[in-house]
């Protein structure tokens, strides 16, 4: 899952971004009281986890800041917008080993995944991964991820960093019913590296690194491989940009080292947070805690695609009770995409009918850097959702017209062979 104002101490999209202290941020002396509020920074900085690309990221000018209890880089040396149309034009190496990377092991792996997912796991292709949702039993969302099935005898599992300790718990109870139950499922929490490389130069760049020909891995599937001669790596074709691109799980002994062979070639740059958030916006794609959360159903999410057609018909996912129904009857909200110029339009931004009722809010927004106008995505009442609808956004306390919009705003360029 935007930020079209990178500067430090950013706030986009519904990401809120401090500055963390590396120099960037300003500390206010003032004798015994700028002593404490610089200690009280470091203390602050010291407390976040760190990717294994940390000191690589410092020394190639990534500015840092907090996400998800991580100190991430939200922008290197180029701006934000430069950075989001290198990644549309040539393509970009996103930092991602703070998401939550999972194996599970076992001969009832699939029957375990399908207690907690959406998705129909069992029909999968050996190697073929699937976006899915963690659902509760009132049918909301606790979490998106992707789930593989390799054929080396494990699920491979991804899921968000602001919600791993809340899915590892969620897993290991489901476990703990299993285990009791008699049957045969393991976990394994990975401590691997994940870069994600991303853009239409993507196949190119990495196939120099390959003896696999990236021509047969097509979207949403995934190989073993040794990824410029180091071995163990996990590539799988998918990404968070709308663009063609992988995601390589790697060992993190080694991460650096991959990182710099894909950073020589001269079509790759690295990138943050920030255009990770607008390139996502355009494409169409929630971020979870602002889009999606505990209270919102896959319905009114309009991601009732990710139910597989037997999970429909079985019932048997968390939450089926109320979610199945909703499929055929109209929910009273439901998420759509909005479009609008003028004023830039944030989260929380309210969304207004043509006589100025509330019927919604934004959920994400920003100003798309290839459109040239703003983009957001929000829910707003069942009747308001058809689009070409006419509608109003109030930003700063003002009514700005805007029209709801078909998603992904810009074309999505996943590579289908």
């Amino acid at each position: 899952m935007m930020s079209a104002r990178m500067m430090v101490g950013v706030r986009s999209a519904g990401l809120a971004l401090r500055a963390s202290r590396d120099g960037l941020t300003r500390v206010a002396w003032s004798g015994c009281a700028g002593q404490r509020q610089q200690t009280r920074a470091a203390s602050a900085e010291a407390a976040l986890k760190k990717t294994p690309l940390f000191d690589f990221h410092r020394a190639h000018g990534g500015k840092m800041v907090e996400f998800a209890g991580w100190s991430m880089p939200v922008q290197y040396k180029d701006s934000h917008i430069s950075s989001h149309m290198h990644t549309r034009e040539h393509c970009s190496i996103f930092d991602v080993s703070h998401m939550l990377q999972t194996k599970v092991h076992g001969r009832d792996r699939v029957k375990f995944m399908e207690s907690l997912v959406v998705a129909d796991i069992a029909e999968l292709k050996d190697n073929q991964g699937t976006l899915t949702l963690f659902t509760n039993e009132q049918g909301g969302i606790i979490d998106d991820l992707i789930v593989t099935k390799t054929d080396q005898g494990y699920l491979y599992v991804v899921s968000n960093a602001g919600c791993a300790d809340k899915d590892s718990a969620h897993m290991k109870a489901r476990l703990a019913e299993f285990k009791a139950a008699g049957f045969d499922v393991d976990l394994e929490f990975l401590d691997a590296a994940l870069i994600a490389l991303q853009g239409p130069s993507m196949s190119r760049v990495l196939q120099e690194g390959l003896k696999e020909d990236l021509s047969k891995l097509t979207f949403m599937n995934s190989t073993l491989a040794r990824v410029f001669g180091v071995p163990d790596c996990r590539i799988t074709r998918c990404g968070y940009t709308g663009e063609d691109g992988v995601e390589i799980s790697v060992p993190k002994s080694r991460v650096v080292e991959v990182t710099d062979k894909l950073l020589a070639h001269s079509e790759v740059k690295l990138a943050g947070l920030g255009s990770r958030d607008s390139l996502r916006l355009e494409a169409g794609l929630c971020l979870y805690g602002n889009d999606i959360d505990e209270t919102t159903t896959p319905v009114e999410a309009t991601l009732v695609w990710t139910i597989g057609k037997r999970r429909r018909q079985t019932k048997d996912f968390p939450g089926a009770d109320i979610v199945i129904p909703q499929i055929k009857a109209k929910t009273a909200r439901k998420r759509v995409g909005l479009v609008s110029t003028g004023p830039p339009v944030r989260q929380h931004t309210p969304i207004l009918s043509p006589d100025g009722k509330v019927i919604g809010e934004v959920t994400s927004g920003c100003p798309s850097p290839c459109l040239k106008m703003n983009v957001a995505m929000g829910y707003v009442d069942a009747a308001f959702t058809k689009n070409g609808t006419a509608i109003q956004v109030e930003v700063r306390k003002k009514a700005v017209p805007a029209t709801v919009s078909r998603m992904p705003f810009v074309p999505t360029k996943y590579y289908s062979g």
